[in-house]
Order: structure tokens, then sequence, then C-alpha cells
């Protein structure tokens, strides 16, 4: 790929209270040595320092734009989702009245720094295989100067600094409110034929620890709720408790798992979809096993190097 052209790819940030962070992802994001047609920064209501360092980022650079969202208490189940919607569906539209050509459509939050050839290699992968219809790089954390990757699935694309094509987006419904909406759209792009890829190579750095946005605790009794909501079976939730008993932390496990018995206990309400509850119910546990066998290896436990 001519690393001079044009990127055809939208990119959605949702972004609240992140002056602390903003500067340099949106550092990493200008220096792409290719950029977005446009980049959509989904304001959702900050009190900090936000807005004023988005009005500045679009007096320079006329391909990134911003929508800001009435303040709301924060919801650590559907309102990310929701946020991250109003940014999609904002960018389609806004592409469809001024005439803007995109072939893919990324999704990168606001505490996520990219490598500057981040989108590039992304990009070449999906030339390379017409039939990858979701990839992301490799999350890493900034250890001591050193960068360590957190490990995880190589088939399954992480949250952040993930890219659709645009033909997978819009056939798996695009970007639906619901917790966990990425998990959610790599299992409708897998029943439809999409193959998913996470590429280690391809950093991204990510400033905070995933789940960590109210707290470790929070973050994995929401997705031990999660599991609950989406149907998992039983089998698959003690194999991912046990997974993440395996990982430092070691309480995410007990967390998870709590979050799980909890609503199973209360009966709370299920995801409506049944595609996904069917997926859930049927899931192969070979692959929970392949992960927890990679946490047990050494390789899963040292700090790996990548670069910057």
């Amino acid at each position: 790929m001519n690393s001079d052209s044009n990127g055809k790819y939208l990119l959605i940030t949702p972004a609240r209270n992140e002056e602390e962070n903003l500067p340099d992802v949106s550092k990493s994001v200008t220096g792409q040595k290719v950029t977005p047609a446009l980049w959509i920064i989904v304001d959702d209501g900050s009190t900090d320092e936000t807005p004023r360092i988005l009005e500045g980022l679009k007096a320079r650079y006329s391909w990134i734009q911003s929508i800001r969202l009435p303040p709301r208490p924060r919801d650590i189940t559907f309102h990310y989702s929701y946020v991250c919607k109003q940014g999609f569906d904002h960018a389609l539209d806004y592409c469809r009245e001024n005439g803007i050509e995109y072939d893919y459509i990324g999704l990168l939050d606001a505490d996520t720094v990219l490598n500057e050839h981040y989108f590039v290699k992304l990009l070449g992968e999906f030339e390379k295989d017409s039939s990858l219809g979701i990839a992301s790089g490799g999350v890493y954390y900034d250890v001591g100067g050193k960068l360590s990757r957190e490990v995880s699935d190589k088939n399954l694309p992480r949250g952040t600094g993930r890219l659709w094509r645009k033909s997978c987006f819009l056939e798996t419904e695009g970007y639906l409110v619901e917790p966990s909406p990425d998990s959610i759209s790599n299992i409708k792009a897998l029943l439809r034929g999409w193959q998913l890829r996470q590429y280690a190579d391809v950093v991204e750095i990510q400033k905070r620890k995933t789940s960590a946005g109210e707290g470790l605790w929070k973050g994995y009794v929401k997705n031990g709720w999660m599991a609950y909501y989406v149907d998992k079976n039983l089998p698959v939730v003690l194999l991912n408790t046990l997974y993440y008993t395996l990982k430092s932390p070691y309480y995410t496990g007990i967390a998870y798992l709590y979050g799980y018995l909890n609503s199973t206990l209360k009966r709370e309400k299920k995801i409506k979809d049944m595609e996904i509850r069917a997926y859930y119910r049927s899931l192969n546990l070979r692959l929970l096993l392949s992960r927890i066998s990679g946490a047990l290896s050494r390789n899963s436990t040292d700090a790996q190097q990548g670069e910057r």
C-alpha cells in the first residue's frame, strides 16, 4: 500500500473527560502514515478540558469532526455502545451528505495510542484477504519502558483499534446498542462467513487496563453479568473464571464469577437476540481450553517486546 495515499477508512472515538490521554491519542492518529478520511470524536458530556482539545484539533485538521452528547450518569453496561453508535451513525450520514468514500470503519478508544504504521499494516492485511471482515492489532502496556502484550486469542480482534470491512459492518447490522458490542459484532461476522484476526505485531498501547474504567473489580463483575446476559453456558463461564484467575491480578476471576452468579440468582433479563443466545449456548469449549493453555504457557506470562 502506498503510505502517502489517503486512507479510505472512518474512525470513531468515544471520549469522556480524556484531557490527559487525548493529546497523545490524537497525535498518534494524525501521525499515521495513512490518516482517516474522517475521524469523529464523540464527546460524552466531558466536564474537563476535552472540549477545548477537540476544538483545537478541528481547527487544524479538516477531517476531524466532533459531536457532543449531554452529560449523563456513567453506565458501564449499555451506555458505551450508545455513545459509539452515535458516532457511527453521524459518520455514515456525514459521508453520505458530503460524498466521502470509504471502504473500512474503525473504532479507537480515547486511551489507546497507535504506532504510526498501525493502519497501513491493518489495511494491508485486508487487501491480502477478501474474506477478512474484522481485524485489530495487539494491545500492549508500557511497563517500565518495555512493552508487555495483553495476551488474548489471535482470532478475536480487540475492541479498541479495530477495523471492519464496510460490507461486513453493514451486513452484521452495524454497531448495536448492547453490552459487549464488539463481541456481538464478532459473532455475527463469524456466523456470516467472515474471518476475524488480531495481529500481535501491529502495536496499540493502551493506557488503562482493559475493563478498568471504574476499577478492575467492577469491570469484571460487569463481564460476569454480560456472560449471563448473552446466555453463556455454565461450563464456558467456569472455564472463563479459571482463565481470569490464572492471570494477574488473580481476583478478577472471583469478580467475574460473582457477577454471573448474582445475575443468575436475580434472574435478570437476557439479550433478546436469539442468534447470539444460540451461539453462546452451543459454544465449542476447545477455544476456551486453548486460551487457558496459553495462559499457563511461559509465553503468556513473560513480558513481550513490540515495536513502538
